[in-house]
């Protein structure tokens, strides 16, 4: 067994090795010319992810602050907002704005399907909303939404966008500026290859003006002073130098490879991965329309407890992928396909939970699923 596990879950994930170097560098001086230059550097290297030219701030934060500042920078309590819910975390960020006093409408969504843009036309036209908040990428259940028509619908009545990008910025494309989009929240430890520990927050111009009339308290999180420190080449508060250091070699990275590289890799490994959960007689979770290029969600076989299965593979083939979450639990299991991982691991894991599955009762073919994988790869 290797010693090292392989996470093949929704993230963390895996860390390049020239990122493992830049963690272990000397920290250098915040308040220095060397790190104004870095700061620069992750900045301007995060904005082609989001597809914008404005504003890029960072903050030394989990991807859950990011949501936060996301949503109290930009209202008031008693706003009026329409909050999708698509999974978990669709759930998270429309807590977070009822939580500091505005007025949230749900738009819940079958588990494994998405908010269509009628259904959100619908809603917005009785209850106008100030913002409108939706996850691109929902983890829980493996499904992508569609951003840009859903957004569309929100400008038509003027709402604020709030996007959480969180684990697909840097896996899958996002626009920003083309979409119409207010306020996109990412964070470090999904496709950007690196630890938890950063959050990331792009502001529209449109967004900014909100600012200034936004009543919802903040402190830590407020971005008009990380705007006003950005703009001296600083934070306003002790950012973690060494993940900065480590995002500076992502940025390197991505740029070598090339962006559109990169989330051809992410379609790619999403193709294979359902492709090979079908190959073993396994029925994907998520609307195949709105299928998740860097999280595949998998019904467990009847009578076979998901997180058996999850805790089998880790056990016997040092393999983290992940169980199913609130009332999904038990019933799907989730493989994590983003960041730095590819083909190869995409097999090795395959092979582990084919394995699994037949420990556990459950008879499938292997050779099919990595056949699968192989044509995936084979018509790339």
């Amino acid at each position: 067994m290797n010693r090292e596990p392989l996470l093949m879950i929704p993230g963390p994930t895996n860390l390049p090795h020239a990122v493992r170097e830049a963690l272990g560098q000397p920290s250098i001086y915040h308040r220095d010319s060397e790190f104004a230059q870095l700061l620069d550097v992750c900045t301007e290297g995060l904005k082609p992810l989001f597809g914008t030219d404005s504003d890029v701030l960072i903050l030394t934060s989990s991807s859950t602050g990011a949501m936060e500042a996301g949503v109290v920078n930009f209202l008031s309590p008693g706003d009026r907002v329409i909050a999708i819910s698509s999974g978990k975390f669709g759930e998270r960020l429309g807590e977070i704005a009822a939580t500091f006093g505005a007025q949230v409408s749900w738009l819940t969504v079958e588990p494994g399907r998405a908010a269509t843009p009628e259904v959100l036309t619908a809603l917005a036209a009785d209850r106008k909303p100030d913002a409108v908040l939706l996850v691109q990428n929902e983890t829980s259940t493996g499904v992508c939404q569609d951003v840009a028509a859903l957004a569309e619908v929100a400008n038509s009545h003027g709402a604020l966008v709030i996007v959480d990008a969180v684990s697909s910025l840097g896996g899958i494309p996002f626009e920003m500026d083309d979409w119409s989009v207010d306020v996109v929240i990412a964070g470090s430890q999904k496709a950007l290859m690196l630890p938890p520990g950063l959050g990331f927050v792009a502001v529209s111009e449109r967004a900014w003006q909100a600012v200034e009339s936004a009543q919802m308290p903040r402190f830590y999180f407020d971005l008009q002073e990380a705007k006003k420190s950005a703009r001296k080449g600083q934070t306003p508060y002790t950012p973690n130098v060494n993940m900065m250091v480590a995002l500076a070699e992502v940025v390197a990275l991505i740029q070598a490879e090339g962006l559109p590289n990169v989330y051809r890799r992410h379609h790619q490994m999403g193709e294979a991965a359902r492709a090979a959960v079908q190959a073993l007689d396994l029925a994907l979770f998520a609307d195949p329309q709105y299928a998740s290029d860097v999280v595949t969600a998998v019904e467990s076989p009847e009578g076979l407890d998901s997180t058996n299965l999850v805790k089998h593979i880790r056990d016997e083939h040092n393999i983290l992928v992940s169980g199913g979450q609130g009332d999904l639990k038990g019933k799907i299991f989730r493989l994590g396909h983003l960041g730095c991982a590819g083909l190869t691991e995409m097999r090795r894991t395959i092979q582990a939970v084919a394995s699994s599955l037949a420990d556990l009762g459950y008879q499938c073919t292997v050779e099919a699923a990595l056949d699968a994988i192989e044509e995936v790869a084979a018509n790339a």
